[in-house]
């Protein structure tokens, strides 16, 4: 693929991040800045929960490493990087400003993005999907204490399996893959994505939320997660053809070795 090349710099027309969760001890932003330190797009899609109001009401962890990420980003636009930014359900305060621009910035509710083949693509957060699998607002907030508990018990695993020269290992993607009515929900949530994106007329979504990074054609529509900045450290990229592709960081900022970003191994083998 175009995006990725044998230097480490990471060349596409589009970028998609979500869940990033700064201000949440458990934001892994040194990977993000890994990223955008390669990347060379033409627009950047901000697809949600890029800040953390929910956890910073809670406790506020706002580490340099945190400041560094706004101000690339803000570095990004400046540089004529088109970026829009579509609020989550953890930052949806900023909601209230869709529609505004702020330089080269533009908050939206939702996009309809186009690619290079022709192809239109609906970019929602996806908390306006949560109806499918019967979330009220007592079942996320449950389910968002549960979510912080389990990545509290991760950061201890992989603490001794750090110790023992093993690699990271996660936690709460294991709970979504073994555990039958997480699995359930998933498939339940992306039916609805895909069910909403057949009723727009359009032949794909892109959506975060999850932190459950895929992309799966379903007949007509390919759906796509770009995952997150928590434990899966993923992006989604549109090369210059067209084609979308998941990235994955790989490795440690703290190594001498710089983080790999590298094509995932769940994107379909084919170009899509």
């Amino acid at each position: 693929m175009e995006a990725l090349n044998a230097d480490g710099k990471i060349h596409c027309r589009t970028l998609w991040i979500s869940d990033v969760h700064l201000g949440s001890i458990h934001c892994k932003a040194d990977y993000l800045l890994a990223l955008l330190d390669r990347v060379k797009c033409e627009r950047l899609y901000l697809v949600g929960d890029i800040v953390d109001v929910w956890a910073m009401h809670r406790r506020v962890f706002w580490p340099e490493a945190h400041n560094q990420v706004l101000r690339k980003l803000l570095k990004l636009s400046r540089k004529q990087v088109e970026i829009i930014y579509i609020p989550g359900n953890h930052d949806q305060n900023f909601r209230e400003f869709c529609g505004a621009e702020f330089g080269n910035v533009h908050l939206r509710q939702e996009a309809i993005h186009e690619t290079a083949d022709g192809r239109r693509f609906l970019v929602i957060h996806g908390d306006e999907l949560d109806y499918a699998v019967r979330y009220s607002r007592l079942n996320r907030a449950i389910g968002d204490i549960a979510y912080d508990f389990l990545m509290w018990v991760n950061r201890w695993v992989n603490r001794g399996r750090e110790w023992l020269g093993k690699p990271y290992w996660s936690l709460a993607k294991w709970v979504k893959g073994h555990i039958a009515q997480a699995e359930q929900a998933i498939n339940a949530y992306q039916d609805a994505a895909v069910l909403m994106t057949r009723q727009r007329g359009l032949n794909g979504i892109i959506c975060g939320h999850l932190h459950h990074p895929v992309i799966q054609r379903y007949d007509d529509v390919l759906y796509c997660n770009d995952g997150d900045w928590v434990e899966n450290c993923t992006a989604l990229v549109e090369d210059f053809s067209g084609s979308l592709h998941l990235i994955r960081g790989i490795g440690s900022p703290d190594s001498a070795v710089p983080v790999l970003f590298a094509e995932t191994a769940t994107s379909p083998a084919t170009a899509v």
